[in-house]
């Protein structure tokens, strides 16, 4: 067998995203050269690994057992750099934090900046998934932490609480809706401002409208909360933004907030891993940063 550690990085990151082009994009590789190293290696192993369709790839069978065997390869390396690292000075660990969006915009810039900051050999791979996706990886074992929200089920997961996280909805102050209180379905009759289509709470609402048999009727995509809030001020529609983005906008707000009483709108977000116990040293140092502010507040 002729592949490396690159080509199963390479595998596994196209069969995250669904295809080669944004699989090679996250291993920071050409296209040609990402297909190129797909090729040798099913070549290698005299097998065909992916399903080529006009939506995408697929991993055949042959390609899911190849998946199962390249995260535990990559995860037993990852764990050895960190191991060998506490050994030698100048070598760089990276640990695997993947979060929701409210702990990504809200909670977490200046808390891992602090951490880097004290920590100048270690970096973070830092990224935004829907809750769901975030257990699925740790179970899997290509992430080591995670921030979650708890509506989602932990089971095999060790967690601890890590911040409050209610939803809120806002709406501009001459709304109809605007005079009484208003149910999360109640407002799905009207136009919102949502995130991105991507982001992780964007996803949640989606879902939830869909619990409820509606759909969102998005009429604009805003980057950020404050995004969000500006527009919601300016009359564009409806929006829902976590309690923690709305404290920290300025006292006069030209527009109306209300909880949502729902109960997957009172959540709170959760620090998981498969085992703190168990964690690799630089990941350790990681999750101690993170739960200081729970040891300190319990």
């Amino acid at each position: 067998m002729h592949f490396d550690l690159i080509d199963l990085r390479l595998y596994l990151h196209i069969l995250d995203t669904g295809n080669i082009t944004a699989g090679a994009a996250r291993s920071h590789l050409s296209l040609a050269a990402a297909s190129a190293r797909i090729r040798v290696m099913e070549a290698s192993l005299g097998i065909e690994c992916l399903e080529r369709g006009r939506r995408g790839v697929t991993p055949t069978a042959a390609g899911k057992a190849l998946a199962r065997h390249a995260r535990l390869l990559l995860q037993q390396a990852e764990h050895l750099q960190q191991d060998l690292a506490e050994y030698a000075k100048g070598i760089k660990g990276q640990v695997r934090l993947l979060c929701n969006t409210t702990a990504l915009s809200e909670y977490l810039p200046e808390l891992l900046a602090d951490f880097l900051r004290e920590h100048p050999n270690l970096d973070i791979d830092l990224q935004e998934l829907p809750s769901l996706r975030i257990t699925q990886s740790l179970r899997q074992g290509t992430a080591d932490l995670g921030i979650i929200s708890d509506a989602v089920d932990t089971h095999g997961l060790q967690t601890l609480p890590f911040r409050d996280d209610p939803l809120v909805l806002i709406l501009p102050l001459d709304h109809p809706l605007a005079a009484g209180t208003v149910s999360f379905i109640d407002s799905l009759q009207h136009d919102f401002v949502g995130l991105t289509a991507n982001s992780a709470l964007a996803v949640y609402l989606e879902e939830q409208a869909l619990h409820s048999g509606f759909r969102l009727q998005t009429r604009i995509r805003a980057e950020g909360f404050d995004g969000v809030m500006r527009m919601v001020a300016r009359g564009a529609g409806l929006g829902i933004v976590p309690q923690a983005a709305l404290d920290r906008w300025p006292s006069e707000r030209r527009f109306k907030a209300q909880p949502l009483r729902e109960e997957w709108a009172c959540r709170q977000l959760l620090l998981c891993a498969r085992s703190f116990d168990h964690l690799p040293g630089y990941a350790r140092a990681l999750f101690d940063a993170l739960a200081l502010p729970l040891r300190k507040n319990p």
